[in-house]
């Protein structure tokens, strides 16, 4: 199975071409009760004949020691694999978690995202099939702004290195993840710092592109008199980008981040980064510096009309003092 923004595929090895053929019995009502008293079927035996694709005249006895009973007996070929996959596909698609689906043109087919193209192949044959309001063929697309926009692949042992080399596109997820990775803690080598590679956000970014590019931009040092905490925040929840540290932990006026694209010129997209996270930056310089005008304290008669649960108690009718860790000395809100 590889994914990435633009594309699903599942590769499958040593498929084969179809069912094995297999042997059917249905046992149906005892003789007792297949026929009555004049011989003639009963409602249950012609109800499973008819289930059975025969009639009751064409049914086979079996016999044991505990009695008599209808049988049906068959011999079942195997459906093809190119006959069984479109089924298999549809259905695995319509299972998908999808929280929000859209639909698109005047169909009625709905998806996370518009469908362009779709190929099932077993080996070198192309499957018929209509997936998605698309009919498979052998065209594939690329990188949207690299490689080739669209190409044919020949026979399925060739993806996904195709796509890699005609479409610029690395569509194994692991892949891209691992590129990243590797890509990103060279870059902060270079500056002297380290990369903080989160999983959960090496996860989220290994998904948003499809050519990942790791490419470092730096802020101005006067936002470090800001908490670092303010700013990783930013960086990370808001940008996605990976903040870098010192070898002793402090964070740097730096940060890396990740570009779906091989630039001519990556210093219009550095510098663009830069731009953008600049005035989010400044945005906590303010609220923090804001903040600080105020003691915790100075606060407190503004609790004096809040309604808060009774067995709580209120901050107006409390005089001590709180010492908590790190020296911090304020009026308690709670008991």
């Amino acid at each position: 199975m590889v994914a990435a923004p633009r594309r699903l595929a599942l590769k499958v090895a040593n498929l084969a071409e179809s069912q094995p053929d297999r042997e059917v019995e249905k046992r149906g009502p005892a003789i007792a009760q297949a026929f009555d008293a004049e011989g003639k079927p009963s409602k249950a035996a012609e109800g499973w004949a008819r289930g059975c694709g025969i009639t009751v005249d064409q049914a086979e006895r079996l016999k044991t020691d505990k009695g008599e009973w209808l049988l049906y007996r068959a011999h079942v070929k195997g459906e093809s694999t190119e006959a069984l996959v479109p089924n298999m596909v549809a259905t695995s698609l319509a299972k998908l978690p999808i929280p929000k689906l859209m639909r698109w043109g005047a169909s009625d087919v709905h998806f996370v995202r518009p469908v362009h193209t779709v190929t099932l192949l077993l080996g070198d044959k192309v499957i018929p099939a209509t997936i998605l309001g698309i009919q498979s063929d052998r065209v594939i697309r690329g990188h949207r702004f690299m490689g080739e926009p669209e190409f044919t692949i020949d026979n399925a042992d060739q993806y996904p290195q195709i796509l890699l080399e005609r479409g610029k596109v690395i569509a194994d997820y692991e892949a891209r993840k691992a590129k990243i990775k590797a890509d990103a803690e060279e870059a902060a080598r270079k500056i002297g710092g380290n990369a903080d590679l989160s999983e959960s956000l090496l996860e989220e970014v290994a998904s948003l592109v499809e050519w990942p590019v790791v490419l470092t931009a730096k802020f101005e040092e006067k936002f470090l008199a800001v908490p670092a905490e303010a700013l990783v925040y930013t960086m990370k929840g808001d940008q996605k980008y990976f903040p870098v540290y010192d070898n002793a932990g402090k964070l740097l006026p730096n940060f890396i981040f990740v570009a779906n694209i091989e630039s001519k010129d990556p210093t219009q997209i550095i510098s663009g980064n830069e731009k953008v996270v600049r005035p989010r930056l400044a945005d906590a310089e303010f609220f923090f510096n804001t903040d600080r005008k105020k003691r915790l304290e100075d606060h407190l008669p503004r609790l004096q009309n809040r309604a808060v649960p009774a067995t709580a108690g209120h901050a107006a009718r409390q005089d001590r003092p709180y010492s908590g860790a790190g020296g911090l000395d304020c009026r308690s809100d709670w008991r």
